[in-house]
This record gives structure tokens, C-alpha cells and sequence, in this order.
């Protein structure tokens, strides 16, 4: 079983940027997708970025596609999520997840696998 912790969440203003880690460890992490997700209050979880195990295809959400960016290290056993151009509506929790597909999914059903969170809060 994969298990994923988050890291680098934080407070920024509007137009700033931060990066985000989910560190991954347990059973071959390399060959799952991992995505990124978000949720706002009252809001639900949605869909933000995902890098595919394999291949290292990208997928990303039309409101952040072009100001975000999902990695992964060679090791694949850690994933970031750069976050540039932050605006006050990208405030939400961000969760790292896997799925043991490696052909990857935008879908978070298809998710197996959660960390516990990070918040990212953008003042305006």
C-alpha cells in the first residue's frame, strides 16, 4: 500500500506562488498516477493536475493550466505541484493521491490512495 504526505502549503498573496510535495512510500509508487486535488469550503473535491506512472503524461484542470505544474523526481517517489499566478480562488486543502492505474485519470473516484492535506490560502 502507497502511503503519501503532503507538504508546503502556506499563506501567499494574490499572484505569488508556491510549491507543494507529496512525499510517497510503500508498495511501487513509481507506477501509479498521482494527481493533486483541491477542496474549498462547501465546495467539493475537484480535479487540479495528475502525472500518469507511466509515460510521465500530464493532465491539468482548465483553471489552472498554464500558471500550474505537476512533476515528478527520477525516483518517482515524490511528486510537486508548482502553483504560479496564485489568485484568491485557488484557496482550498490540496490532497495528493495515487491510483494504481498507470495509464492515469482525472477522475477521483478512480482514486485509491489520499494524504491528509495541505492548506493553501492566496489573499487578494
Amino acid at each position: 500500500q502507497v502511503q503519501l504526505v503532503e507538504s508546503g502549503g502556506g499563506l501567499v498573496q494574490a499572484g505569488g506562488s508556491l510549491r507543494l510535495s507529496c512525499a510517497a512510500s510503500g508498495r511501487t509508487p513509481s507506477r501509479y498516477t498521482m494527481g493533486w486535488f483541491r477542496q474549498a469550503p462547501g465546495n467539493e473535491r475537484e480535479f487540479v493536475a495528475a502525472i500518469t506512472g507511466s509515460l510521465g503524461r500530464t493532465y491539468y484542470a482548465d483553471s489552472v493550466k498554464g500558471r500550474f505544474t505537476i512533476s515528478r523526481d527520477n525516483a518517482k517517489t515524490t511528486v510537486y505541484l508548482q502553483m504560479n499566478s496564485l489568485k484568491p480562488e485557488d484557496t482550498a486543502v490540496y490532497y495528493c493521491a495515487a491510483d494504481n492505474n498507470p495509464f492515469g485519470s482525472t477522475f477521483r473516484g478512480d482514486y485509491d490512495v489520499w494524504g491528509q492535506g495541505t492548506q493553501v490560502t492566496v489573499s487578494s
